[in-house]
């Protein structure tokens, strides 16, 4: 029998990492180098050079700006959970470099018999990952600790090795309730973030998390199969798609193409259907590298990642608020009412202020609120604007509160149909285009803001103000 381990250059192969471009050699039986007949070496020892821990001059810096890796945004919140961000739970996680590295890598692959699979994992101390492909044949993945990568782990478990909590996001500003959906389609353990501690920082993102005994389960059911270079990998049962636009998160961006990560990272086409058995075709063009802009979604909630970067590049919620205050100050009218309108507070959200603006949607007049205009045809759903006599839905407006989602600090003269939250032109224009995945096979463009499917030609409006007489 001829044993294989895999290397490149002078360190074991990480099977599940694509940070390795080598090409593998072949170890022998009987050579010093060969494993057991039962087990594949994959471990990578971190260089004895490497210094894992900061000086005391370090420590000091490190205290005064930690190094931010990057943060996650639930698209659908405008800024905080309804009944407001506790813990971890929240509407977005910032990832900080922590003190002590708690990445994990790949280190030795058993094959065993499936009875003998709950002996094997009974060490909690050691995280694996166990694909069973029969009843009578498993394989387990042993992982070991990476002194060079931090590790966040997402999912809809509240137990403590989840980062960050996530529930099920249902359309609509204040509709989400605050705690665990009971027919949720997010996994308890979604899905995990991986992030370098040295420049450039570079963040991965990998199907499924670990539970509470450190282990992941693909069962016997669950979409998996064996790599051509004899290593496993898999997918979950509801899938973790990703897409990374096209030219990053600007106004020049387009959508990129939506695709399902694996549980070691790989990027696949996406199945007939979410929970589909067979798997979509491998894409070597594409990597699981989490770019600023790029949307993950975990079947019930979507999540938006920003690099540290590109968060420099947005509006402060100072900005958003003078932008709120500069409007204001024009003192803009209703054109019938000659009421003056004004934006309520950015932390005002839910409840409708007297002088707050609404808006035709169909045509963008912005007016103070009136009762009258309904037309009966349409079941009292809709009304006509009493300047341009279009029917359409009149809603209130809102300023869109959470500054991640803005490509910019521009004024507010646009806002989304058919939900009335008011951004920049770059902004509405940009997520108008964004299919956003729906259901097991479905995509619909909708407001980062609540969530709201987008309606009309092209799913966001030009507001038209009246200003004030003189």
């Amino acid at each position: 029998m001829m044993m294989l381990q895999l290397y490149c250059g002078d360190e074991a192969l990480v099977g599940c990492n694509p940070f390795h471009t080598a090409r593998p050699r072949m170890v022998l039986e009987g050579s010093p180098e060969a494993v057991s007949s039962q087990s594949l070496d994959l471990r990578r020892a971190c260089p004895k050079s490497s210094r894992i821990y900061p000086s005391p001059g370090d420590s000091i810096l490190l205290t005064k700006e930690p190094v931010k890796y990057g943060e996650l945004i639930v698209l659908g919140y405008n800024g905080s959970l309804p009944n407001g961000d506790k813990g971890r739970r929240r509407s977005r996680l910032a990832l900080f470099k922590r003190p002590k590295p708690n990445g994990v890598k790949p280190d030795v692959i058993h094959h065993i018999s499936t009875p003998l699979v709950s002996k094997a994992l009974s060490n909690k101390g050691q995280h694996s990952i166990s694909y069973t492909l029969s009843r009578s044949h498993s394989v387990i993945v042993e992982y070991t600790h990476d002194c060079e990568t931090d590790m966040f782990q997402i999912g809809r478990s509240t137990e403590s090795m989840i980062d960050f909590v996530v529930t099920d996001t249902t359309p609509g500003a204040n509709s989400a309730i605050d705690g665990q959906s009971a027919q949720s389609t997010i996994s308890r353990f979604a899905c995990r973030v991986i992030c370098e501690r040295n420049p450039p920082y570079t963040a991965r993102i990998y199907a499924a998390g670990f539970d509470a005994s450190r282990n992941i389960f693909l069962g016997e059911r669950a979409a998996k199969w064996r790599t051509p270079d004899g290593l496993m990998d898999g997918l979950t049962t509801n899938g973790v798609l990703v897409m990374h636009p096209n030219g990053g998160f600007s106004e020049d961006s387009t959508p990129g193409v939506w695709r399902e990560i694996s549980v070691c990272g790989n990027v696949y086409a996406l199945r007939d259907s979410r929970s589909a058995q067979q798997r979509g075709k491998l894409v070597e063009s594409e990597s699981n590298v989490l770019q600023d802009g790029s949307l993950i979604d975990l079947c019930g909630a979507t999540l938006l990642w920003r690099t540290s970067e590109g968060l420099l590049r947005t509006p402060t919620l100072q900005q958003l608020e003078a932008l709120r205050q500069e409007i204001n100050a024009a003192r803009p009218q209703c054109p019938v009412g000659f009421s003056t309108l004004a934006f309520p507070s950015l932390a005002q959200r839910g409840v409708v202020e007297k002088k707050q603006p609404w808006v035709y949607v169909n045509c963008g007049h912005v007016h103070g609120f009136h009762n009258w205009g309904f037309r009966k045809e349409k079941g009292g759903l809709e009304r006509e604007c009493p300047m341009c006599r279009r029917s359409g839905p009149y809603v209130p407006l809102w300023l869109g509160c959470e500054a991640g989602l803005y490509l910019d600090a521009g004024r507010p003269t646009h806002a989304f149909c058919p939900c009335g939250h008011v951004c920049s032109a770059k902004t509405v224009q940009y997520w108008a285009q964004i299919p956003l995945p729906h259901g097991t096979h479905a995509f619909h463009a909708a407001c980062p803001f609540c969530g709201t499917w987008l309606t009309g030609q092209q799913g966001f409006v030009r507001l038209i103000f009246q200003g004030p007489l003189d």
